[in-house]
């Protein structure tokens, strides 16, 4: 008896215990399922089990792709089965949205009084007939800038690239507007707007590369990160423009370039992280970590890594984006180096990567542009490397940049580009080419479906179904902020590089007569030579306006080339005197006065013009301020950069150079300062 009592009051613990955990379990689940917060303009939310949903498509009853508490593969599934083809290949397509006034806006000072929002988003198509790059007739129209309201509501639009340069709280507004629309449509499936990068002190802030001074926190250059070799710095630096993007409704940016700059006369250099693929994987793995998360969530802004398989390697540095500048060569026979920052881009999850314009010339692929490249897409950059997210193209490659392919028609392109694994289609804002691509059988719906996939997963992560409006009022108070600016701050300091102080006239000595001068031609303006003169001194300097009563002079060149977009197919030069440097000036200067000479390296320029016996003190700076520079000038900050490039030590080692072999790696001689060079004083 006492044994079977014992029996049956174990198993009454046991149920109880058991009872207990389901209990927990329960709670614990509950717990979980957390209702979001729902931005609603004009949908009604359905009240279902003591939680709230959009009704995004109007029917009156929670539909799966409505339904939050599902996964995002559950979601997109039942959202494919309720969009039509035309809804399809409308959201594969991304283009320029306009924003009226506020285009030209620029930084916290000086705004239009008018920000171009209003509720009747401006509805105007801009057609071009001509292709800028070729100067050639396109072989059919495209739209370079998309109504908004048309764009949304007729061609079912879902993708927009945001250029304008404008303070936070406006952006903010207009971002709300153009969701608004989205919420109305029929499916209410809402916006995603991708943006350049907007937090870094450039010189060539050409459409496409990147917006320059913005209202954001202003940071260094790509190549100044790079110099920084600080790599928490630079986590911080993603996770902190995230915050900026995200507050301002910029779920999408189209940035970083995992390019390496092997070919120093390439025009987009600026935007890279130098020549060296491991350290550009290091700073690639932080940035997709930091403005992505360990995966996409509504704190997430989805990058975008391009330009694969490296745009660096271009032949005697012309551009792709032009005819004369297709060819991209190999002849050291060294693709795999340049992979290395995209299989760290992919290894960190990135969203979606951006295929170049350019046709390899004597490797084993196709001679064909990578956006029309199976091999390249397809067979190397899913099947080899895993990349299973969006490939997004590069702007225009359809009616555009069509090389290798020109002799097929619009339809025709449509479909190889799809064969080779394309998911969306930047510089196009008018589906009608792409529907007729399917109605006329030459690319299946299924095929379309497999793209739409994935465009519509990144969406549900990052909660844009849920919430896809922002705090217009909060805008400005996070973007820009002084807490972000100081951390900044710090990196633009970290960025510039001492090369050579050879008679330790750095730092300067206190009470020194200094005459400070940055030499930049800029548009609209006939004198390059600024003169520093700052209203707060903090530095123990006494600043003069004249060379001549000066104890030493500071002259920071600041080369540029014109931009990406002025290019006209001539030979490129790296030297001082063809990017815009009076050299015969700086020599005079030198000759004079005991002098430093900072030169911004946006490209790796040729010096040796002005590197003829006594430029014995150097320092390199890759997009930074003056206060910055006067702290490493000065002593307040000893200078820490490292090189993120070699700079080529005449004009025939560029030209002699090897297009994918990074400048370590040239022939003895090729450098005057090396890779990862860099001095900090004693």
């Amino acid at each position: 008896m006492k044994k079977g009592r014992g029996f049956s009051n174990c198993k009454k613990r046991i149920f109880f215990s058991l009872s207990i955990l389901l209990m927990l379990f329960s709670c614990q689940k509950n717990t979980d399922v957390s209702q979001p917060d729902l931005g609603v303009k004009s949908v009604q939310l359905l009240n279902v089990d003591d939680y709230q949903f959009k009704d995004l498509n109007k029917n009156g009853k929670l539909d799966k792709y409505e339904d939050w508490r599902l996964t995002a593969d559950e979601r997109v599934a039942d959202l494919l089965d309720q969009m039509t083809l035309e809804e399809k290949v409308g959201f594969m397509l991304i283009s320029t949205i306009n924003m009226g006034g506020a285009s030209n806006d620029r930084g916290r000072g000086g705004f239009a009084g008018n920000s171009g929002v209003s509720s009747d988003l401006a509805e105007e198509d801009n057609i071009n007939e001509t292709n800028f790059f070729t100067r050639q007739p396109l072989p059919a129209p495209t739209l370079s800038v998309s109504g908004t309201t048309k764009g949304i509501l007729e061609r079912n639009l879902r993708h927009f690239i945001l250029r304008a340069n404008t303070k936070a709280s406006t952006i903010a507004e207009w971002a709300n507007n153009v969701q608004a629309v989205a919420e109305t449509s029929r499916l209410g499936i809402p916006v995603l707007i991708t943006s350049n990068p907007r937090n870094h002190i450039t010189i060539d802030n050409s459409p496409g590369l990147s917006l320059g001074e913005t209202g954001f926190s202003k940071w260094p250059g790509e190549l100044g990160l790079a110099a920084m070799r600080d790599f928490e710095l630079t986590r911080e630096f993603a996770e902190t423009a995230a915050k900026e993007w995200v507050a301002v409704g910029i779920r999408k940016g189209y940035m970083y370039m995992a390019d390496l700059a092997t070919e120093p006369r390439w025009g987009r250099t600026e935007g890279t992280f130098g020549e060296d693929a491991d350290l550009a994987a290091n700073m690639i793995h932080e940035i997709v970590l930091g403005f992505q998360g360990e995966k996409l969530n509504p704190y997430s802004v989805a990058l975008t890594t391009k330009h694969f398989p490296g745009g660096g390697p271009q032949k005697d540095g012309k551009d792709a984006h032009f005819d004369w500048g297709k060819e991209q060569v190999y002849p050291s026979g060294m693709l795999d180096y340049h992979l290395k920052p995209f299989k760290a881009a992919i290894d960190a999850g990135t969203s979606a990567i951006m295929p170049y314009y350019a046709v390899p010339v004597n490797t084993e692929y196709e001679e064909a542009g990578f956006a029309f490249n199976k091999g390249i897409l397809t067979d190397l950059l899913r099947d080899q490397l895993g990349f299973k997210g969006i490939i997004n193209s590069d702007t225009g490659p359809i009616f555009m940049m069509p090389w290798g392919v020109e002799n097929l028609s619009v339809s025709q392109r449509y479909q190889k580009a799809l064969e080779a694994g394309v998911d969306l289609f930047s510089g196009v804002a008018d589906p009608t080419f792409l529907l007729e691509t399917v109605q006329e059988g030459l690319v299946s719906e299924a095929r379309i479906d497999e793209s739409i996939v994935r465009l519509l997963k990144e969406k549900f992560e990052l909660g844009i179904f849920e919430n896809p409006y922002v705090d217009v009022e909060a805008a400005d108070s996070i973007a820009g902020n002084d807490r972000f600016q100081e951390r900044a701050n710090l990196a633009l300091r970290k960025s510039i590089v001492l090369l050579r102080n050879e008679e330790t006239i750095l730092p300067v000595k206190p009470n020194m007569k200094v005459y400070f001068e940055k030499y930049l031609v800029s548009r609209g303006s006939d004198n390059p030579h600024i003169v520093i003169l700052p209203e707060t001194n903090n530095w123990d300097i006494e600043f003069i306006n004249s060379p001549e009563q000066a104890d030493l002079v500071v002259l920071w060149l600041i080369p540029g080339s014109g931009g990406l977009f002025g290019s006209g197919g001539a030979e490129i030069h790296n030297e001082l005197s063809k990017n815009n440097i009076d050299v015969e000036y700086v020599n005079q200067l030198k000759a004079n006065k005991p002098s430093v000479i900072g030169i911004n390296f946006s490209n790796p320029w040729v010096i040796s013009e002005i590197d003829n016996g006594n430029l014995n003190t150097v320092f390199a700076t890759f997009g930074t301020t003056t206060d910055a520079l006067l702290d490493v000038l000065s002593g307040k900050f000893n200078p820490t950069g490292k090189m993120p490039f070699a700079i080529p030590a005449s004009t025939e080692a560029v030209q002699n150079n090897l297009a994918d072999a990074p400048g370590s790696l040239e022939k003895e001689g090729y450098a005057i300062f090396n890779f990862n060079e860099g001095m900090g004083y004693q």
